[in-house]
C-alpha cells in the first residue's frame, strides 16, 4: 500500500542533496551515507583482516536472494554483471538465433540495447526498428510486425530520453502467446518503480545498479527465467559450471552448466558494490518500492503544473501511468550554463533538458527549479 512518506530522514542520507539542486538520478544517484558505510565496512575488513573471502562470498548469496525477491524472482534466476550493457549482450548471445531470424526493437531506444542485437547482424540476424506512433509501446505496437521468423522483442521499461513507461506486461503476454523471448532493459525503472518480472512476463531483464539502486558504477544484474535453462553462455568459466574441478584442473569431459542464471557468471564479483547493494536494498525496502514510485510521481505532478504555468512543454507522456521520474523540458541546451552557474545538476537530452527525481528529492527542489526557470524567462 502506498503512502506519503516523510523523506527528511532519507534526504539526510544524501549530503549532495543539500549542497546542490540534484535533479539527475537518471544519470546516476549521489552516494548515500548508508551505502558509503557499507563500502567502508568492506574495505575495513580487507584492510584489517586481509579479506574474509568465505564471509564475503556468503554475503553475495544473501544479497542475491534479496535482489531476487525485490523483482519477484528466485535467487537462482539472478546473475551478477558489470552493467546493463553486459547483461543485454549476454541475453543476445545466449538465445539460439539462426540466420534469417528477426528481433523487434523500438526506434530510438537506448543504443546499448540496440548494439547488443545489431552485433548479431554478422550472423544473419535481422534487427527491425519500429517507429513509435504513440507515446507508449504496448502489444499493439509490435503485433503487426511479428512474422514466422520473429524470435525476440527487446525494449526499455522506462526510456532514458523522454521517460516513457512502456506497457511491458501486455508485451509479455504477446510474447508468451507467440513463443517469443522478451528481453527488457530496466536500468531506469528498477529501484524507482515496482518491478515484478513474473507479472510482466519477462524472459530476461538487465539493469545496472548505479541509478535507482543507489550503488556506485560497476555492478549490474541479469534476470533469466528459470524455464530457460537451455540457453547457453557465450563465455564459460569455472563459476558457470555445475561441477567445478576441486583441483582446478579443467575436465574436458564435463562441461555441465550450472542450473539457472549463474551459468552466465564469470567469477570475481564486484565485492564492494555488492556490499553497497545490500545496504541500498535495505533502505529501499524500508521506504517501499510503491512509495518511491508514488513520491517521484507526486514530484512530477508538481513539476508539470509549474511548467504549464510557464508555458514550457515536455517531450514525454503526461499521463501518470505512462511516466515515472524522468521529465525532458522542451528548452534549448543553452540553458545548461545557467543551471550550472546556479549549482543545478541536470542532463541535456534529445529534445531539451532532462530533469529526473530520486527518493531524496522533495517539493522544495521542484519549486527551486521552477523559480530559476521563471527568473530567466522574465
Amino acid at each position: 500500500m502506498t503512502k506519503i512518506f516523510d523523506n527528511t530522514a532519507i534526504r539526510s542520507q544524501f549530503p549532495a542533496a543539500s549542497r546542490m539542486l540534484y535533479l539527475d538520478s537518471a544519470h546516476q544517484t549521489p552516494l548515500c551515507a548508508r551505502v558509503r558505510a557499507a563500502l567502508e565496512h568492506f574495505f575495513d575488513e580487507g584492510y584489517e583482516t586481509a579479506g574474509p573471502k568465505p564471509v564475503w562470498l556468503e554475503r553475495i548469496e544473501v544479497v542475491r536472494g534479496r535482489l531476487a525477491r525485490f523483482i519477484g524472482a528466485g535467487a537462482d534466476e539472478i546473475a551478477y554483471t558489470k552493467n546493463t550493457s553486459e547483461g543485454l549482450n549476454i541475453a543476445a548471445n545466449a538465445i539460439d538465433l539462426k540466420a534469417g531470424d528477426n528481433v523487434l526493437m523500438i526506434e530510438g531506444d537506448h543504443p546499448n540495447n540496440a548494439y547488443a542485437w545489431l552485433n548479431l547482424k554478422r550472423k544473419g540476424i535481422d534487427v527491425r526498428f519500429i517507429k513509435l506512433e504513440t507515446d507508449i509501446a504496448s502489444a499493439d505496437t509490435f503485433t503487426p510486425h511479428i512474422d514466422s521468423r520473429t524470435r525476440v522483442i527487446s525494449l526499455s521499461h522506462v526510456t532514458f530520453h523522454a521517460g516513457q513507461r512502456h506497457d511491458i506486461a501486455s508485451i509479455g503476454a504477446l510474447c508468451k502467446s507467440h513463443g517469443l523471448y522478451l528481453v527488457v532493459d530496466a536500468m531506469q525503472s528498477v529501484g524507482v518503480l515496482p518491478v515484478d518480472v513474473k507479472a510482466m512476463g519477462v524472459s530476461m531483464l538487465a539493469a545496472g545498479c548505479h541509478k535507482g539502486l543507489l550503488v556506485p558504477q560497476g555492478l549490474g544484474f541479469l534476470y533469466v527465467d528459470k524455464d530457460l535453462d537451455a540457453l547457453q553462455p557465450a563465455y564459460l568459466a569455472t563459476a558457470g559450471l555445475a561441477h567445478p574441478p576441486a583441483d582446478f584442473i579443467a575436465r574436458p569431459d564435463d562441461l555441465t552448466l550450472r542450473s539457472g542464471a549463474g551459468r552466465f557468471e564469470l567469477g570475481n564479483f564486484n565485492l564492494p558494490d555488492i556490499h553497497a547493494l545490500g545496504a541500498s536494498l535495505s533502505m529501499i525496502d524500508e521506504v517501499g518500492a510503491d512509495n518511491v514510485e508514488a513520491h517521484v510521481l507526486r514530484l512530477g505532478d508538481r513539476l508539470l503544473a509549474g511548467l504549464d504555468e510557464l508555458g514550457i512543454g515536455i517531450a514525454g507522456p503526461r499521463e501518470r501511468k505512462h511516466r515515472a521520474h524522468i521529465y525532458v523540458m522542451k528548452i534549448p541546451r543553452d540553458w545548461l550554463p545557467y543551471f550550472e552557474a546556479h549549482n543545478v545538476r541536470v542532463s541535456p537530452e534529445r529534445d531539451g533538458i532532462r530533469v529526473s527525481f530520486g527518493l531524496f528529492n522533495n517539493e522544495n527542489d521542484v519549486d527551486a527549479l521552477l523559480e530559476l526557470l521563471r527568473t530567466r524567462m522574465q
